[in-house]
């Protein structure tokens, strides 16, 4: 536990250039606010929980976690995963899972189970973000089209409810205030990234909307003036059992989104590196603490954290200001922020979604192989269809048929020309006449479930031969699914009269090979190098002699 608590370097990196951290984190503030509310909006327990969570979730996590320059709070993809739980469950479930998730977080800290991130494929990664960007963009439409949401639990049924609706009755002041938005954010960023064109764009549409009394620009509505108090009110005692499959959907989405924004964090800065660990327990403290003043489950956030870095953060304390900032709004401008318009807050939304897309990166990764474009695509396709965790696992185990699969097609067995004479004769094996009788086969690459009996299939083949010499040095992997295929051939070829040798085999493979009996079906015909298996092969030969002429 000491391991996964603060040290004091921690502290010691606060006070090297605290006025740098300080910029820093009134600059991710600036961006996070409008986010924040439009998370809080869109999971349907209202901005005030979105605040709550960005304040209480983002100064935990900042001083628990294992990044120094992560942001945590509200995210999309936490907001795609609740969505359906509120619907469900209402506020008091979704409350009671971000506590049940962050017990789970704090047990895969404790279990060590961060190090495990590096093992999700890049396809994977990239399909995931693709398709969440695809399912927050969506989520939007009600509100940009200045329609109530449909209800409905399926993404694009309601977003298809939605257009019908706007059809009927269109709404243009929601929809011109949303597009309006995104387009200050997208167009922003390119002519000055450094500017906060977010809060810009949010100050320009609620004063238009205030200004001007444009009908069919919707509020947020009254927000309190600061954080509920901590209370267990919300506890779903009774629907424990049924909550615990979404929080475990919620700890498996903080874990992969937390994990994979402290990576892209160490990847934009020199001399940082998170410890995976320890974010896990910050993170779940962050979920401990966040619902019981009325906020949402957390994680980090990338799009904030990229913001944090190209800021010039260097410790925790940017991050903690991030956090400190957005208390004063809530306590001091509660009354202005919840006169900003829903649909400004979407078009927030819509232009994040849009960022998160890396077009560069997905065409790479699309060109780099077939498998890579499959496990991409089937990724994407499935977080905008399915559950989130479900498209996660789709997408692991895909990558990992398809890998294996290419490292089953290395594997391969080529027969070479045994010498007509033992090489004591000859001297050389390699430059001696071969023999008819005696077959050489060489097994290269792994020999596993994957692929074993294809590639042994051809020793089944074999005819006219009385001796079978099997050179095992090349065979880099063998389970007990290869070690069984090589015993099955070895008792084949036996049956039929054909004796067969063995040499070459790698220490690290004997034990798996006498686990089956393969080594017993061997016995007293292994050897060390192929030189002494074939003088061993020449020498039965010269017991039995050769097969008589003309036999198949």
């Amino acid at each position: 536990m000491r391991s996964l608590l603060p040290t004091r370097a921690d502290f010691a990196a606060m006070t090297r250039d605290p006025r740098r951290d300080l910029l820093a984190g009134l600059t991710v503030a600036i961006v996070a606010l409008p986010l924040a509310l439009g998370f809080g909006v869109s999971s349907g327990l209202g901005a005030e929980a979105g605040l709550a969570t960005a304040v209480v979730a983002g100064a935990l996590a900042a001083l628990f976690g294992g990044s120094s320059l992560q942001v945590s709070g509200p995210t999309g993809a936490m907001t795609v995963v609740l969505v359906p739980i509120v619907a469900q469950y209402g506020p008091g479930g979704v409350l009671t899972v971000g506590l049940l998730a962050g017990v789970l977080l704090l047990a895969l800290a404790v279990l060590k189970a961060g190090r495990y991130m590096r093992y999700v494929p890049a396809p994977v990664v990239e399909g995931f973000t693709l398709g969440i960007a695809c399912v927050i963009g969506l989520q939007q439409v009600p509100n940009a089209l200045g329609v109530t949401a449909p209800e409905g639990d399926s993404v694009l049924m309601v977003t298809w409810r939605a257009v019908e609706e706007f059809v009927r009755a269109p709404n243009w002041t929601a929809t011109g205030l949303a597009l309006g938005v995104a387009a200050v954010m997208l167009l922003g960023a390119r002519w000055r990234p450094a500017v906060p064109f977010s809060i810009v764009a949010v100050v320009a549409a609620t004063a238009a909307a205030q200004f001007f009394h444009l009908d069919g620009a919707a509020p947020i509505g009254a927000l309190p003036s600061g954080l509920p108090a901590p209370s267990l009110d919300f506890l779903e005692l009774s629907a424990l059992g049924s909550l615990l499959a979404p929080a475990l959907a919620v700890a498996a989405l903080a874990a992969l989104e937390s994990l994979l924004s402290a990576t892209v964090a160490d990847g934009m800065t020199t001399g940082q590196k998170h410890d995976p660990d320890r974010e896990l327990f910050g993170q779940g403290v962050a979920n401990l603490a966040a619902p019981l003043f009325g906020g949402v489950p957390a994680t980090a956030a990338i799009a904030r954290t990229a913001v944090n870095v190209r800021s010039g953060a260097g410790s925790r304390l940017a991050a903690l200001t991030h956090a400190a900032v957005l208390a004063v709004i809530v306590f001091a401008a509660a009354p202005l922020v919840s006169k900003i318009p829903l649909a400004a807050l979407a078009g927030v939304l819509i232009a994040t979604a849009v960022r998160m897309v890396e077009a560069g990166a997905l065409r790479a990764m699309v060109r780099s192989t077939r498998s890579d474009a499959v496990v991409l695509v089937l990724t994407a396709v499935a977080t905008l269809v399915l559950d989130l965790v479900l498209a996660v696992v789709i997408g692991l185990v895909v990558a990992g048929a398809l890998a294996l699969r290419a490292v089953a097609v290395q594997a391969r067995i080529d027969r070479t020309d045994a010498p007509s004479e033992p090489p004591a004769v000859h001297g050389d094996a390699e430059h001696v006449p071969p023999s008819e009788h005696i077959a050489t086969y060489r097994v290269e690459g792994p020999l596993f479930f994957a692929g074993a009996h294809r590639v042994l299939l051809e020793l089944s083949e074999v005819a006219g031969v009385r001796v079978v010499i099997l050179r095992l040095a090349r065979v880099t992997t063998m389970d007990a699914t290869g070690a069984l295929a090589l015993k099955e051939a070895v008792e084949d070829l036996g049956r039929r009269g054909i004796a067969v040798l063995a040499c070459g085999i790698r220490p690290a493979h004997r034990r798996t090979l006498a686990s089956v009996g393969a080594l017993e079906a061997l016995r007293d015909r292994e050897y060390a190098t192929g030189s002494e298996a074939l003088a061993a092969a020449h020498a039965h030969l010269g017991r039995t002699g050769p097969l008589p002429a003309g036999t198949a």
